[in-house]
């Protein structure tokens, strides 16, 4: 079994069925579609391109992946796909549209988080603890504020340091990271590599091994580029950074095609191990229905 844990609809070209066709094509039975809304004021100009063009608003700005496509989808395909929704937390009561959103549409995920908001801000801290009530997990799309001291237009979530607070202040909250803000602390040099998607090969001194060891709550998705690229950084291609943390990491796309899993199985995991992160900790997070 596989569960795509971090998949989109209407998101580069492809509707419900393209999205299926994908799935059945490389052997996936599962597939957490969640949002990508973007406010008024955190439009991206090439989201034209890539999200449902039906979602531009009047005044021009595209709101991404929204929940109503979303929610469609997962109603024609309930086998085949679970809804994930995270709402605005700076405009009206996030925490109780998402719980509405839980009853109403069968949100079983609180994601993506995709906000220009620092995450311990307190409406986030609100609608994460409301998550961790619902037992629902947190998806975090995470975009440093700053590479090498010059500022990122299109951050999300805040310096890492904003992540270990919300940690620390959500202990029943599962948080599962994600993006190239969250895996260039696998590395000790992420305040001076100036690059989105470091390449180099890793220092000593990542944050993320610690805070992968001190907060329990914390999980990993290895979606996106991002992902696959700090697998491709570590000396052993990732292998024993999979091993040491298989109870907590999660397969997951983020986009069209399958390096991902090319790139998992060229490593010749153990069953056990390939088992968990393809399908086991996602059964754990959320239980097929």
């Amino acid at each position: 079994m596989i569960i795509d844990s971090h998949n989109h609809i209407y998101y580069h070209g492809l509707n419900a069925e393209g999205v299926l066709e994908e799935m059945d094509r490389f052997g996936f039975d599962v597939t957490w579609l969640l949002t990508w809304y973007l406010p008024p004021g955190e439009h991206i100009q090439n989201n034209y391109g890539v999200f449902n063009p039906c979602n531009v608003r009047p005044d021009g700005t595209h709101a991404g992946a929204t929940l109503d496509d979303l929610s469609r989808a997962c109603e024609k395909y309930p086998n085949r796909f679970i809804a994930g929704y995270c709402p605005c937390p700076t405009e009206g009561n996030a925490s109780a549209m998402f719980e509405a959103a839980v009853k109403m549409h069968n949100v079983r995920i609180c994601g993506e988080w995709s906000y220009r908001t620092v995450l311990d801000d307190p409406r986030a801290i609100e609608l994460f603890q409301t998550a961790g009530d619902l037992n629902t997990p947190v998806v975090l799309h995470i975009d440093t504020p700053s590479l090498n001291g010059i500022y990122q237009e299109d951050w999300y979530g805040g310096e890492i340091d904003t992540l270990e607070r919300a940690l620390s202040k959500c202990p029943n909250t599962i948080f599962v990271g994600h993006a190239p803000g969250f895996w260039r602390h696998i590395s000790g040099n992420e305040n001076t590599d100036p690059e989105k998607y470091p390449s180099g090969p890793v220092t000593p001194g990542g944050r993320l091994f610690d805070m992968l060891t001190q907060h329990k709550n914390l999980w990993a998705d290895l979606s996106a580029g991002s992902g696959l690229n700090a697998l491709k950084r570590m000396d052993d291609g990732g292998l024993n950074f999979l091993i040491e943390n298989q109870d907590r990491l999660l397969f997951g796309r983020d986009a069209p095609g399958n390096a991902l899993q090319e790139y998992l199985n060229d490593l010749n995991l153990s069953d056990n191990v390939a088992a968990k992160i393809y399908h086991q900790n996602a059964l754990r997070l959320v239980p097929l229905n």
